[in-house]
């Protein structure tokens, strides 16, 4: 995979950090900012996904949380906690679309 970002991937990443933390969303705390985080199940067999397999995290969620509360601290215990990563793939592909996750 190559280090430098096409135009679609930056605009993509772009579009996935501008919806805010995935998690607060749906912990009911909207406009968090967010940073990416690259899915490690269900998107190729690599340790990081592509640039199309991210779904956007706060910087709590993502790796400052602690165990349980961020993915870098214990993938397993955090998506017992918040959903698997590739279900919040999901959600996060259906509302750039323009839809409505429930």
């Amino acid at each position: 995979m190559s280090k430098s970002k096409n135009k679609a991937e930056k605009l993509h990443l772009f579009r996935v950090a501008g919806l805010g933390c995935i998690v607060c969303k749906n912990l009911g705390h909207e406009d968090t900012p967010a940073e990416i985080h690259h899915i490690r199940t269900g998107c190729g067999t690599g340790q990081r996904a592509d640039n199309f397999c991210v779904i956007p995290l706060c910087h709590i969620h993502h790796r400052t949380g602690g165990h349980g509360v961020a993915v870098h601290a214990g993938r397993q215990t955090w998506e017992n906690n918040f959903g698997t990563e590739t279900e919040l793939l999901v959600q996060v592909m259906y509302e750039l679309e323009g839809g409505f996750y429930a």
